[in-house]
C-alpha cells in the first residue's frame, strides 16, 4: 500500500460517511414531519399526499444508500481488487492494437458497472415508483430504451473515446488542451442535435395542440425577446407519471418541451408561469453560466488527468498493473467523484441562486401566484416532500426548499398586490 492508496481509502470512507449520516438525517428530519403539513402549505396539500411524500422521500433515500454500498463495493473491486487488470488482460490477449484495446477496456468497464446498477434501476422502477402510482412503464419499453441506449453509446461514445485516446497518445505533454477542446465541443455539438436527432428515437414530440394556449406562450415569448424552433408536448406519461418542462438545443435548433403530464395537470396561467421561469434562466444567462463553469472544470481535470497518468504512484496506488493512457482515463473516471464529492454543496448553491432569480424573472412577467400555484401542484403531484432536512437540502438540493421558494414568491404576490 502506497501513500495514495491511504489517501483514496480515506477519501472513499469520508465521502461515504458524509453521505450516508446525511441520508439518515433526511430520512429521520421528514419522519418527524410526516404528521404534520406545514403551515404555508394547509390549504393546498392534504395530510395523505404529506404523508405519501415523506414515504415516497424516505423509500428513496434507502434505495440510495444501497446504491452507494453497492457502488463502493464496485469501485474497489475494480481498483483494489484487480477488476481492471482482468479485462485488460483479456483485451490484451485479442492482439488489437492497443487503441483498440484501450477503447474496449473503457467501454467493458461502463458497460458493466451498468449492469450491476441495472437490478437497482428496474427496482426504482417497478416497485418503489409503482407503489406510489408514478411508474407507466414496462419491461417492454426499458428494455428497448436500453438497447437503443447502449447502441447510441457505442455508435457515438466509442468513436469519441477512440478520439480522446489517439489525442492523449500522439500530441504531446499538453494533449489534455487538444482533448478538452474535443470534448467541448462535442458536447456544443450534441447540444444542437440532441433535439432534432436523439430525443425523437425516445419520445414523440408534438405542437403544442391548445390554439388558446400556444397564442400566450407566443405572446410571453415576445415579451422576453426569446425565439424558438416550436412548443412541443412530449409523451413522458409512456414512461412516468412525473411532470416537467425544459427548453433543450442551442442557437436554430432552440425548442420549448411541456411534457404531457404537466399540460393535463396545470392550468394556462399556471403554465405560462412556469415558461416564464424556464425563460428566466435564460434571459438570466444561467446556462452560459452553467457552461462556462463546466468547461473550466473539464479543463482542470484533463489538466490534472495530464499530470497524474505520468505518476507511476497513480496507476499502483489504485492496484492497476497497466501504465497506459487507457488505464489512466478510466480509473479518473471512476475514482475523482470520490475526491469531488464536497464540491457538491457548491455547485448545489449557485444552481439554488439561479433558481431565485428565475422565479422573480417569472414574477416580473406573470403573476407570482400563478407561479405558487403551479409549485405547490408539482410539490404534491410529484410527491416531493416539504419537510427536507437543511443540512441535507444544502448539499444535494438543485432547487431552493418549498417552503422558501413559495416564501420568496409570496413576497413578490404582495408586492403586486400593493
Amino acid at each position: 500500500m502506497n501513500d495514495f492508496t491511504a489517501l483514496f481509502l480515506f477519501a472513499l470512507a469520508a465521502s461515504f460517511g458524509v453521505e450516508y449520516w446525511l441520508s439518515r438525517r433526511q430520512s429521520a428530519h421528514v419522519q418527524l414531519h410526516r404528521e404534520e403539513v406545514p403551515e404555508a402549505f394547509d390549504d393546498t396539500v392534504s395530510p395523505e399526499a404529506h404523508r405519501k411524500a415523506a414515504d415516497y422521500t424516505i423509500d428513496k433515500g434507502r434505495l440510495g444508500d444501497i446504491d452507494r454500498v453497492i457502488g463502493i463495493a464496485v469501485l474497489l473491486l475494480f481498483t483494489l481488487g484487480g477488476g481492471i487488470n482482468v479485462i485488460e488482460t483479456w483485451w490484451s490477449g485479442l492482439g488489437l492494437s492497443p487503441l483498440a484495446t484501450g477503447v474496449g477496456l473503457i467501454l467493458t468497464a461502463l458497460l458493466l458497472v451498468q449492469l450491476i446498477e441495472l437490478p437497482l434501476s428496474l427496482y426504482q422502477t417497478f416497485v418503489i415508483e409503482e407503489r406510489y402510482g408514478f411508474n407507466r412503464n414496462t419491461p417492454g419499453q426499458l428494455a428497448k430504451d436500453l438497447g437503443l441506449q447502449t447502441l447510441l453509446s457505442l455508435a457515438i461514445g466509442a468513436p469519441l473515446l477512440a478520439l480522446i485516446l489517439w489525442v492523449m497518445d500522439s500530441t504531446g505533454q499538453f494533449w489534455w488542451l487538444l482533448a478538452w477542446g474535443i470534448v467541448i465541443g462535442f458536447s456544443i455539438l450534441m447540444s444542437w442535435a440532441y433535439p432534432t436527432f436523439v430525443a425523437p428515437l425516445f419520445n414523440q414530440f408534438a405542437p403544442l395542440p391548445d390554439a388558446t394556449l400556444k397564442q400566450r406562450i407566443e405572446a410571453l415569448l415576445e415579451r422576453c425577446g426569446f425565439h424558438s424552433k416550436g412548443i412541443f408536448v412530449m409523451d413522458g406519461s409512456k414512461r412516468s407519471g412525473h411532470g416537467n418542462a425544459y427548453f433543450t438545443g442551442i442557437g436554430d435548433s432552440k425548442r420549448i418541451v411541456f411534457f404531457d403530464t404537466l399540460v393535463d395537470s396545470l392550468e394556462h396561467d399556471e403554465l405560462e408561469a412556469v415558461l416564464a421561469h424556464e425563460l428566466g434562466h435564460f434571459k438570466r444567462r444561467h446556462v452560459v453560466k452553467m457552461l462556462l463553469t463546466s468547461s473550466a472544470i473539464t479543463l482542470a481535470g484533463f489538466a490534472l488527468l495530464g499530470w497524474i497518468s505520468r505518476q507511476d504512484w497513480f496507476y499502483e496506488g489504485l492496484g492497476v498493473q497497466s501504465h497506459s493512457n487507457a488505464t489512466a482515463l478510466l480509473l479518473f473516471m471512476l475514482v475523482a467523484p470520490v475526491f469531488t464529492v464536497f464540491l457538491k454543496p457548491l455547485m448545489a448553491f449557485f444552481q439554488r441562486r439561479y433558481e431565485f432569480e428565475a422565479d422573480d424573472f417569472a414574477a416580473s412577467h406573470t403573476e407570482a401566484k400563478h407561479l405558487i400555484s403551479a409549485l405547490v401542484k408539482l410539490y404534491r403531484e410529484n410527491a416531493s416532500t416539504l419537510t427536507p432536512d437543511p443540512l441535507y437540502a444544502a448539499f444535494h438540493y438543485s432547487h431552493p426548499p418549498a417552503a422558501i421558494r413559495i416564501d420568496n414568491l409570496n413576497g413578490k404576490t404582495r408586492t403586486q398586490a400593493s
